[in-house]
Formats: C-alpha cells, structure tokens, sequence
C-alpha cells in the first residue's frame, strides 16, 4: 500500500510539471517562442504566395528564350531595338517605293544586294521605315570583291530629289583593296575609302577586313551635342560636327557645296546603298539618344 501511495504522488508531480511549464532539464519552457512556430491561416496564405514567385530553373531557361525571341523581333533590348529580324524586309523598302524588289535578299540572316533583275544597274537603295534624330547604329558589313556601297543616315523622301544622297550623307562601305578607283569620280584618296564621311571626312586608319570578311561599324549621330563619330572594329577612326560653321566649311570644299538640301534633315531615315557591287549586311540595331 506504501508502495502505491508513493507512485501516486510521483504520477501527480509528473503532470504538474507539464501543466506548469517545466521540462526536463529543471527550466520553464517559454510558451511564447512555441507559439512563434505555429504558421496562422493568413502567414501560411503569404508564404505560400511568395513561393509561387520563385523561378524554377526550368521557368528560367524558358523566360530566357522568350527575351532572346522578343530580340529577334525587335523590340527593345538593353535600350536596343533590331531594324532587322533576320528572316525578312520588315521595316523597310525601296527609296520612294512601298515594299523591297527582288535586288535585296536575305542569306543567313544577312541583307544581301544582289543585283536588279530589271536592268536598274542602281536605284534600289534598301530605306528603314522609321525615321531617326540622334543615334548610335550598329551594323555589321562585308563585301564582294571590289564592291563599293554606304550607310545613309537623314535620308529624306520628301523632297523632290530622285536619289538618297542628295540629301544624306554617307557613310562609306567599300573594298579598299580592289575597288576600280578608275570606274568613276572617286579618286582614292582617305575621304572615299571604307569608313570616311563619304567626300568630307576620310578615317584616322584603314582598318578595314578584306572582302568576303565582316566588319562592324558603330555609328553615332548626336544633335544634341552637334556630334557625329564611326567605329569600325573597335576603332574610332572618324569624327564630325552635324552642323554649324565647321559643317559649312567641310560641305564647301566638297561635291555637295551646290546640293541645298544636303545633311538639312536632322530626322531622317537609314538608308543601305545600291552602288552595284554585292554587299551583305547583318545585326542591325540602333539606340536612340
């Protein structure tokens, strides 16, 4: 009966420690942190929201994809947008017509001059849609053997003129090597070669790749800083006021003093020359300042 009595109280002790808060160890347990661990209806519902956010590798490699596509199309990248989308003429047409002729194709992803099947040796100048004030331009190039082309920038179709260069300037695209300096009016002097201010500013360096090889050209034309520059390769190589007095000084001394509505336009389009050689050009994209 002792022994029974005995293990009656220790049953009592035993509860009252539990209903009391003591552990083990001889230390009240703190109801309050046991409480923090229990999630409530409403911080179960926010967890589980913000979960739902977390891309998945998987998410994440098909959220990339689509930015990649998004590019391709043209929209805007990085301040970028592409004027090509490697597939077709999207965005641009003839100079003063409403679509492309069969002179332009596209080889890899690349505008590539071919040739008039109409017996229009030139005229075919490939003209962006949109129309552009201050820029950076990037786009790579490569020509045929001794193949002669430009990049214009303030192409205007509303004048009365009958080509772009009456009222753009140029940019020059040519195979310096091999180009027949004789055929024409071009004499090889620095302002025709690759990269010049077309009959205005000739390059610092002939950095030029050989025909059949890409070059990159990274143009800027900036009225706001009445600034204008070409890259090619990596290499600034030109530099030109967009108007001004140092403008008028250049525009005097060249082929262009007579032409009233040469570099006037400060918006104007891009422009790719048909100058009768085959020539490519790819990654084309453009940010505006």
């Amino acid at each position: 009966m002792k022994y029974l009595y005995i293990i009656g109280i220790c049953l009592f002790l035993g509860y009252l420690s539990y209903d009391i808060g003591i552990n083990p160890d001889g230390y009240k347990k703190d109801k309050k942190i046991e409480k923090s661990k229990v999630v409530e209806p409403k911080q179960a519902k926010m967890l589980e929201k913000e979960k739902s956010k977390i891309v998945k590798p998987k998410q994440a490699k098909m959220l990339e994809k689509d930015r990649k596509a998004l590019g391709a199309l043209g929209q805007i990248n990085n301040d970028w947008k592409y004027l090509s989308d490697g597939k077709s003429f999207n965005g641009w047409h003839i100079f003063k017509k409403d679509s492309v002729n069969d002179s332009w194709t596209i080889e890899d992803g690349a505008f590539v001059y071919v040739g008039a099947t109409d017996g229009n040796s030139t005229g075919n100048d490939l003209i962006s849609d949109r129309e552009f004030t201050s820029f950076i331009l990037s786009i790579d190039w490569k020509v045929s053997k001794g193949a002669n082309s430009g990049i214009f920038y303030g192409v205007n179709e509303n004048s009365d003129f009958n080509q772009p260069y009456f009222t753009a300037p140029e940019i020059q695209v040519i195979d310096n090597n091999n180009y027949d300096w004789s055929s024409g009016i071009d004499g090889e002097t620095a302002i025709h070669t690759a990269g010049a201010l077309y009959d205005l500013v000739g390059p610092s360096e002939n950095n030029a790749k050989s025909f059949g090889e890409w070059n990159n050209y990274i143009i800027e034309i900036n009225h706001n800083i009445n600034r204008g520059s070409v890259s090619l390769n990596g290499i600034n190589i030109v530099n030109f006021p967009l108007s001004g007095e140092e403008w008028d000084e250049m525009i005097s001394d060249s082929k262009f003093k007579d032409w009233s509505e040469f570099g006037k336009h400060k918006t104007g389009r891009i422009g790719l020359q048909d100058h009768g050689g085959r020539v490519s050009y790819k990654n084309i994209k453009i940010k505006e300042l």
